[in-house]
């Protein structure tokens, strides 16, 4: 491994356990980073030190302030659809409750981008929409969630990018982020509930028939099935 490559990697270890430390509230808003202190804890050089603090700044988890330090910012300051945000605060104690803020924002914006979509949505994703639709009927049994989870993402992601608004279409990774969540941290049933899978198989239908009404239903029958596991796996 050379230098640069080690830089890099040093870098991604800070990262990876600051940010969830931050998020996780073992550094309460108002408290003080300490560069010395950072650099001798994680054994990096000043320099690895001051790329995490940019990065976090970037995020609005931390502010440089001076004769004061790097100071932790309150929740309400941070840039929570940062996908790395999204997933560290997943992997955290208030997982439960971002997982809902995250899916009553799908609720909000998915049903409206789908019935957009079945409007504005172009062969191509129309086809691609129903091949990820087929995808997770061929993935949903067997405990293959893995694998399901692909072709669930990539299947939200083509909704919000054919819905023909940018804004919905950059929500693509923070809607991924939620459904790697629910996966990665056991908030998902061994198979998927078969009525969700059948929901999808329609809702590609419909936008394919240009059937914005039932699209838009349809998406929010998913949404609310959503939230509805979540009362019952992440109560």
């Amino acid at each position: 491994m050379d230098k640069e490559q080690g830089g890099q990697g040093q870098h991604a270890r800070v990262l990876d356990a600051l940010g969830p430390a931050i998020t996780a509230g073992d550094y309460p808003p108002g408290s003080v980073l300490r560069t010395d202190e950072l650099e001798q804890r994680y054994a990096v050089s000043r320099t690895v030190v001051r790329e995490v603090i940019r990065v976090l700044e970037s995020m609005h988890l931390v502010a440089s302030r001076r004769r004061v330090g790097v100071t932790v910012l309150p929740a309400e300051e941070w840039n929570v659809y940062d996908p790395r945000v999204i997933r560290w605060r997943l992997a955290g104690p208030d997982r439960p409750r971002q997982l809902r803020s995250l899916t009553v924002l799908r609720s909000a914006v998915e049903p409206v981008a789908a019935g957009l979509a079945a409007r504005l949505a172009t062969p191509e994703q129309c086809a691609e929409l129903t091949s990820h639709a087929l995808g997770m009927v061929a993935t949903s049994r067997g405990r293959q969630l893995a694998e399901y989870l692909v072709h669930d993402v990539a299947f939200h992601r083509v909704i919000l990018r054919a819905s023909g608004n940018e804004m919905f279409a950059r929500l693509g990774d923070v809607v991924a982020g939620v459904l790697t969540g629910r996966t990665q941290h056991g908030v998902m049933f061994a198979d998927p509930d078969p009525a969700a899978v059948t929901l999808h198989v329609r809702v590609a239908e419909a936008v394919r028939e240009r059937d914005a009404e039932r699209a838009e239903s349809l998406t929010r029958e998913i949404v609310t099935g959503a939230m509805a596991e979540l009362d019952v796996l992440a109560p």
